[in-house]
């Protein structure tokens, strides 16, 4: 949600469609009905919509690129979490010079931006990633491994560490007590006022470490370091493809740099939506939606949790309430900390049958695997920064607007009615921005007019951009196509029906009918 609802992931909420006529059934024609894929499987062909009024600019050889790659394939996979990729991927790594731009320094200070590129197609694919997931140059190696072959045999991907994580001059400003105080409310009770004193030592000691730095940390910034990459690249336009959150600095591109966008995707997007009871309400039914399906998925495979993981989890959290284990770390691993190591787990498809084992052993005592999922927001060294700082900074300085206590605590009681296991920790993230600056700067605009077609891909279950958020977004886009995957998880790239589209759409130039329905 941008400029009110704050945190827009299980973090920062924790801290916050394909293919049209690709195979018989698919093809445009005179009913409303959307488009449907009839199995999640790659297709051969997809019409050219020709409701665009601007088309999709055309693929260009980059000139005189000025990166310089090395080879980085044995310290990248040192630093990938689960799941591994393939050995015959190969990974260089570069850096390209940027600018802070700080509202109190406007064009000064120098910031290194760490880039990746995976495949070795001509055309430079940019990738981003969530400000509070994994970070964008190890997103785009895992990427790699999921998108069609074909699609890296036009394209190279070049993932980007957004300022301030990962490689990029990483954050570390947040106390590692105080990060452990905003993830373990217990989000079935508790006063709230813990949540906001835990936010005020966060917020004091990341100005007094950051200084007149601590605003530059945002969405429409990070836009100009995109096209600092684009340059360094040798485009004349940038191609870019964002996950989540992420989506917030292409669009604060396309709102600068209007003329410099070539052929964008959104993995799902966060709600513009200024109303949080319905934001906050549909992220938790989300997340409700998508611990059921993985629940399915758990009962498909034969798992110990069987179907009704919601009951597996409501008891684990009792248990840990009762008597909550201490991690290595110090933090006690109770039930604040417990949900949000679901939601992460939640969240990555690829690792369910590894979050399933991790709640199995958790059950029996062992709580190390399952805290493990939220480890990289609990933890920061030198080697590897906690996401949560840099999160922090980005999501408070991208909002314009303060919650007041009292108006979260009765917001926090109705969500707890309507949803039980993530109602009142989807809304005590709302506490995280109120002791920190406000913005004051204009918003980037959703609607810029003159762009070439957007895809904007949605995910049913989708317990980070809920696809009712992700299609109220592309709604006030103008050029948007959206493509809705009726499957489960963050982001829709791992479907092979999706996975085809955007190859289609990158490659060939083939834009979806929107509304298109891609099956899970």
């Amino acid at each position: 949600m941008r400029g009110s609802v704050l945190l827009r992931r299980p973090f920062l909420l924790l801290l916050a469609v394909l293919v049209p006529g690709l195979v018989a059934g698919c093809t445009a024609g005179p009913s409303q009905r959307p488009a449907v894929v009839e199995n999640d499987e790659p297709a051969a062909s997809s019409p050219v919509s020709t409701t665009q009024a601007v088309p999709l600019p055309p693929l260009t050889d980059p000139q005189a690129p000025s990166i310089d790659w090395a080879d980085c394939d044995a310290q990248v996979r040192a630093r990938l979490e689960p799941p591994a990729v393939p050995a015959s991927l190969r990974f260089s790594c570069g850096e390209v010079q940027s600018v802070l731009d700080a509202p109190d320094l406007p064009g000064r200070v120098q910031t290194r931006i760490a880039v990746l590129k995976a495949g070795d197609g001509p055309i430079p694919l940019v990738v981003l990633n969530d400000i509070d997931g994994e970070s964008g140059t190890l997103y785009a190696a895992h990427l790699a491994a999921l998108v069609p072959p074909a699609l890296l045999q036009r394209f190279s991907l070049v993932g980007v560490d957004r300022r301030g994580t990962g490689e990029s001059d990483p954050v570390g400003c947040v106390p590692s007590d105080v990060r452990g105080a905003l993830l373990s409310q217990d989000p079935a009770g508790g006063e709230l006022e813990t949540v906001l004193d835990a936010a005020r030592r966060a917020g004091q000691q990341c100005a007094i470490e950051l200084g007149s730095t601590q605003q530059a940390l945002d969405s429409w910034r990070t836009a100009g370091d995109l096209d600092r990459v684009r340059e360094d690249l040798g485009v004349p336009k940038l191609n870019v493809l964002a996950r989540g959150e992420a989506a917030d600095v292409v669009t604060a591109y396309a709102d600068r740099y209007p003329g410099r966008v070539g052929r964008v995707v959104l993995d799902g997007m966060p709600d513009p939506s200024s109303d949080p009871g319905t934001v906050l309400g549909e992220l938790a039914a989300a997340q409700q939606a998508a611990l059921e399906a993985f629940g399915a998925d758990c009962a498909a495979r034969g798992c110990p949790l069987g179907k009704d993981a919601a009951g597996v989890v409501t008891a684990l959290l009792n248990q840990v309430r009762a008597a909550p284990p201490t991690l290595a770390n110090g933090v006690q691993f109770g039930p604040g900390v417990a949900l949000n190591a679901v939601l992460a787990g939640l969240a990555d498809r690829t690792r369910w049958p590894e979050l399933a084992n991790a709640i199995q052993s958790a059950r029996t005592g062992n709580a190390t695997p399952l805290a493990a999922f939220v480890a990289p927001l609990l933890n920061g060294s030198p080697l590897a920064p906690s996401r949560l700082d840099a999160a922090l900074a980005t999501l408070c300085n991208d909002s314009t607007t303060r919650l007041p206590v009292n108006q979260v605590s009765t917001l926090t009681e109705t969500l707890r009615q309507r949803s039980p296991l993530f109602g009142g920790l989807v809304t005590q993230r709302l506490l995280w921005c109120l002791p920190w600056p406000g913005r004051t700067e204009a918003l980037p605009s959703l609607g810029v007019a003159g762009l070439p077609p957007v895809l904007v891909t949605s995910t049913k279950a989708d317990p980070v951009t809920p696809e009712t958020g992700t299609t109220r977004a592309a709604q006030q886009m103008t050029s948007a196509v959206r493509v809705s995957w009726q499957g489960a998880g963050h982001g829709a790239l791992g479907s092979p029906c999706v996975g085809e589209v955007v190859r289609a759409f990158l490659v060939d130039g083939r834009v979806p009918a929107n509304g298109t329905l891609c099956p899970a």
